[in-house]
């Protein structure tokens, strides 16, 4: 996956493209790789990093949604488990199972919880991860060993997925381009070009790289951006009436001692009507989220000190060791492109369902859905968009089509088993050069190899896509990637032929906004 690559099919083109989508999340990407898969030849244009939004921040989890069960919303859930076993199925690399202990406290929670998880495992029936069970108070403290004990009856298990989202969606990039997809990021769409009778048929772009500017034409365009749906759609009528009501959620991660063991935490109903996780997550913990109305959307959304105040009282509640603002090691936030229900609507209410909308002028926009469910709505939206064209049908191909770095036993590369059958390729390239086994930080497990690989490889352009989204890094350890930004840095500027002071803008950049992911008056 090659960006100048992608960017040449750009300026050698004189066809039109079957299809062009605009966004790179979950939702555009897993787009393209139906359409490719399909064999139809698709554009896709991102206007930062893939997955720099919403879909590099979730709770890491592909899961059905105990809580949209609890609302009584079964067709989301049934949808949401059987996709979960597509994808376990087609990235056992990336996707395995967790865990999730729920304590109880008071004696009517374990039969209440106890019966809604059984019909959670029955909705699941082949597709499930594990069969869920009642768990004595020693039990519990042996799966999580820092559950607070006072008052402490026991817990019910249960299991589902987990995921790294970031590095999900980097091989479903991959995926795509190997099926022949054209995806390009740092693609920002400027505007709609329409024909004489008004419909969309195509679009215009700059290479946020060069500053060149580029005009494609698509026999159908598909708006994908998430929580920037309704800034696309007033691309092409003024006057369209807002889809998104976007709600903010945010994580605070701590180091791994504040959950031993290999066992999550759900708290099923918090003082704000949520669902609250405790995680374990590439040897960290992780906590959250929070659901807060917001009105404006932007690409680097920020805790805010209500939020972090509700975690931490939430999570020391259930906690024996307490956590506190001095032992964030990072925090971050993603904004759910959830679509408006009824006016003033709680957005903790309104449904993760997606919804498909056709405007007038032929465009379509996709807009709400979670991830888990992301290859059923790219499904339903090619079926859509095949309607609207005289573009051969064809069926969908992805239900069981392997996602870049497919491997059975990832386990077995260690350290890198995140990269699954990729591994081998990156050993060789590591053992090249003894210096690109060198960790780049004591605390973090990055290696400087792992930067030749993200640039080559997996079209990776800045500091912040390596450290926050190629690696974790800046999620797990804010203050580690700080200090590693001045290495990858030097590493990314000789791949990419840059300049001394495209590096140190690099390194500034980052910095900065590293800075943010830490609460005001960190050290």
């Amino acid at each position: 996956m090659n960006r100048s690559e992608m960017m040449s099919r750009v300026a050698a083109r004189t066809s039109p493209w079957d299809m062009l989508v605009i966004g790179g999340g979950a939702t555009g990407v897993g787009i393209a790789v139906d359409a490719a898969a399909r064999g139809y030849d698709i554009l896709l244009l991102e206007q930062n990093d893939f997955g720099k939004g919403t879909s590099s921040r979730s709770t890491k989890l592909i899961h059905g949604g105990v809580r949209y069960l609890q609302q009584g919303n079964v067709a989301l859930v049934m949808d949401a488990l059987k996709e979960r076993g597509c994808l376990r199925a087609n990235a056992p690399h990336l996707v395995h199972d967790m865990a999730f202990v729920v304590p109880n406290y008071d004696w009517w929670e374990a039969p209440f919880y106890g019966i809604g998880l059984k019909v959670y495992d029955l909705l699941a029936g082949r597709y499930g991860f594990g069969p869920s069970k009642r768990l004595s108070k020693q039990e519990t403290l042996e799966r999580i060993p820092n559950i607070r004990q006072e008052g402490l009856r026991g817990g019910i298990i249960y299991h589902d997925g987990q995921f790294d989202d970031a590095r999900l969606l980097i091989n479903l990039a991959r995926t795509a381009a190997h099926q022949g997809a054209t995806v390009i990021n740092y693609a920002p769409v400027t505007r709609l070009i329409k024909d004489d009778q008004g419909y969309v048929e195509g679009a215009t772009f700059t290479d946020a790289e060069t500053g060149e500017v580029h005009h494609v034409r698509a026999k159908v365009v598909i708006n994908a951006t998430g929580p920037f749906a309704d800034d696309v759609r007033h691309m092409d009528d003024a006057q369209a009436q807002a889809m998104i009501a976007p709600s903010q959620g945010i994580h605070l991660v701590f180091d791994g001692s504040f959950l031993p063991g290999k066992s999550a935490i759900m708290v099923p109903h918090t003082k704000d009507g949520r669902v609250m996780f405790a995680i374990p997550y590439l040897g960290a913990t992780l906590v959250g989220t929070t659901d807060t109305p917001i009105t404006q959307c932007d690409l680097e959304p920020r805790p805010m000190a209500p939020e972090i105040d509700f975690i931490l009282e939430t999570a020391g509640t259930y906690l024996e060791k307490v956590p506190t603002r001095k032992d964030i090691r990072s925090m971050f936030a993603g904004i759910r492109p959830l679509v408006k229900a009824a006016e003033d609507a709680p957005t903790a209410t309104l449904s993760r369902d997606h919804t498909i909308h056709i405007s007038r002028s032929g465009m379509i926009t996709i807009a709400g859905g979670k991830w888990t469910t992301y290859r059923q709505m790219a499904e339903e939206c090619i079926d859509h968009a095949l309607a609207l064209t005289d573009l051969p049908l064809r069926s969908c191909a992805t239900k069981s089509l392997n996602i870049h770095g497919y491997h059975k036993t990832p386990e077995k590369f260690g350290p890198l088993a995140l990269y699954g059958a990729d591994a081998p390729a990156l050993n060789d390239l590591l053992d090249a050069d003894p210096a690109r086994r060198e960790r780049l930080h004591p605390r973090m497990p990055t290696l400087a190899g792992e930067v030749l690989w993200a640039v080559r490889f997996e079209a990776a352009r800045t500091v912040d896509d390596f450290l926050a989204r190629r690696t974790r890094s800046l999620l797990l350890d804010a203050r580690a990637a700080w200090e590693m930004a001045p290495g990858v840095a030097a590493v990314m500027a000789k791949e990419l032929g840059r300049d001394a002071a495209w590096r140190d803008r690099q390194v500034a950049a980052f910095q900065q906004l590293a800075a943010t992911y830490l609460p005001e008056g960190s050290d």
